[in-house]
């Protein structure tokens, strides 16, 4: 056991022989205490943000691999003489993976660049591959997020699809539509402050039709012919509509799209390309490892020969 021999700095820790360690005690809760918790603390920080020991492109802890964690706590285990559990390190390791994996995300993900140069902006120390994968996770949550917090009814489609650029009504009898379908929810409002029992349940359907009557069967309004609910709804009752900035996402994506699989084609590349140098290499050693058990032969025959 490591003690008595002044306050240990983390860089101290790469210097202990083998059989040495930091004992680190604990309290009635099981939680280290003294000095040495806070070099335990130190060290923990640091093996959460080894990239090849406890890899950032898995989705949270709980999918982290059981050999990894197995790997790091036994690393732990070969500096500290522990008293806490090892669900208690592996419970702090992951807290300080997490914020290792929050950290990355706001300071180099988290930026107003495209795809491609987020791909290409690996943190130092990060292992490419794997934070290609996060970022590759994050921008299709980003998306994700992005959609479900535009999703639009029927009246707010309707002022999309018939306004100009410069919000005026694309036509006067568009106009006169949009201040009839305004009353129509100024009244539809006003009831339902004064009476509880009314259903909310797909209202703006229900102001839609007050004001330009049913809608055709098999046809879904604003969609043109040809297009039936089932095609453009689905199964589902949820009638959710695209709007501009959907649109705009979705471009986006598809952009984003071309400029993954570029990035990913000159990866695939290079990574062929390690694989054949490595190849190669490992076909020289096994060259030269056959040469000079050879000549070891040779030479002792040569002196068994002699004697």
């Amino acid at each position: 056991m490591r003690r008595g021999r002044g306050r240990m700095l983390l860089k101290d820790l790469y210097d202990l022989n083998p059989v040495e360690r930091v004992k680190v005690s604990r309290n009635s809760h099981g939680q280290p205490v003294g000095s040495e918790a806070r070099l335990l603390a130190g060290y923990l920080g640091i093996i959460a943000r080894n990239a090849n020991m406890l890899p950032v492109n898995y989705e949270s802890w709980h999918h982290m691999p059981d050999s990894n964690k197995i790997q790091a706590l036994n690393n732990i285990k070969e500096r500290f003489a522990l008293e806490v559990s090892d669900d208690y390190i592996k419970k702090v390791l992951g807290k300080k993976w997490r914020d290792h994996k929050s950290t990355l995300k706001k300071e180099y993900f988290k930026k107003n660049i495209s795809l491609e140069e987020k791909l290409r902006n690996v943190p130092p120390g990060m292992l490419r591959y794997q934070w290609e994968d996060a970022v590759r996770f994050w921008n299709s949550k980003k998306r994700e997020e992005v959609s479900s917090s535009q999703k639009v009814g029927c009246l707010r489609l309707f002022e999309i699809t018939h306004r100009k650029k410069d919000g005026s009504p694309m036509t006067s009898e568009a106009g006169e539509i949009m201040e009839k379908l305004k009353e129509k929810k100024a009244e539809y409002e006003t009831i339902v402050a004064t009476d509880s029992s009314v259903n909310l349940e797909n209202i703006d359907n229900k102001i839609i039709t007050k004001v330009l009557g049913p809608e055709k069967y098999g046809r879904v309004r604003f969609q043109g012919s040809g297009v039936t609910s089932t095609q453009y709804f689905g199964s589902s009752s949820q009638q959710y509509m695209p709007s501009e900035s959907q649109a705009q996402v979705e471009v986006q994506r598809l952009r984003d799209q071309k400029a993954q699989m570029q990035v990913s084609t000159v990866e695939q590349i290079a990574k062929v390309q390690r694989k054949y140098e490595e190849f190669q290499l490992q076909l020289r050693a096994d060259a030269a490892v056959r040469v000079a058990t050879a000549a070891a032969r040779e030479a002792e025959a040569a002196a068994m020969a002699v004697e």
